[in-house]
């Protein structure tokens, strides 16, 4: 079990990640303005469990295989950015938010937002190195169980991520309700979300390991 003291400064670093704008947090944000706050802590939570299971490979030292094997991670990624494009695709093609008083357009199911963080946040192999160098530099093994050690500090990241990544989201919720009382302004957080995807599709592809 890690000390207050190894706990605190975790933390500290924790929240200096989560205030930092990043993929996760445009995705969380763009998420939430084109279909409500219930899909936004929906984008969260998948994303959030998506974190564990890089904590959990790292524990288990599955995430160095990124770094001896140069193909896995190519491959990891290049899937990555194919599913954030057809998401993209998705996006662009709706007729419209979901925060628009129009039964007609299609609604999302909390299932599939899920399944899409989760997917979007596995499929960066950018986030299984990021877990591998950063959560190893406060575990102590003379303090116990590395495992449990790493599992804790994905749990105090996950925490402070909900309450960042909550102001977020009432927020561009809110953005995303102004929008739709507008016709002409209804799609512009569905093109935002989009433009998200792909957007993070290229960075994905184009991205390297440094």
């Amino acid at each position: 079990m890690p000390d207050l003291a190894t706990l605190a400064l975790f933390a500290a670093a924790a929240l200096a990640l989560c205030v930092t704008p990043g993929p996760d947090m445009l995705l969380i944000a763009s998420r939430s303005a084109s279909q409500g706050k219930a899909s936004g802590f929906t984008t969260l939570a998948g994303i959030q469990v998506g974190t564990y299971c890089h904590a959990l490979a790292a524990a288990l030292g599955l995430s160095q295989l990124f770094l001896v094997v140069p193909l896995a991670y190519d491959i990891v990624r290049y899937v990555g950015a194919a599913y954030l494009l057809y998401l993209a695709w998705q996006a662009f093609r709706s007729s419209g938010v979901v925060l628009a008083p129009n039964t007609g357009l299609h609604r999302y199911p909390l299932g599939v937002v899920f399944r899409q963080g989760l997917l979007t946040n596995l499929l960066n192999p950018k986030v299984a190195l990021f877990v591998l160098a950063l959560f190893p530099q406060f575990v102590d093994p003379a303090a116990g169980s590395v495992a449990l050690q790493i599992m804790i500090f994905a749990t105090v990241l996950n925490l402070i991520g909900i309450v960042i990544n909550g102001a977020v989201i009432l927020t561009a919720s809110g953005l995303g309700r102004a929008f739709s009382a507008r016709t002409r302004w209804r799609r512009v957080p569905q093109l935002l979300l989009g433009t998200v995807f792909a957007g993070l599709a290229i960075r994905l592809a184009l991205d390297t390991r440094n």
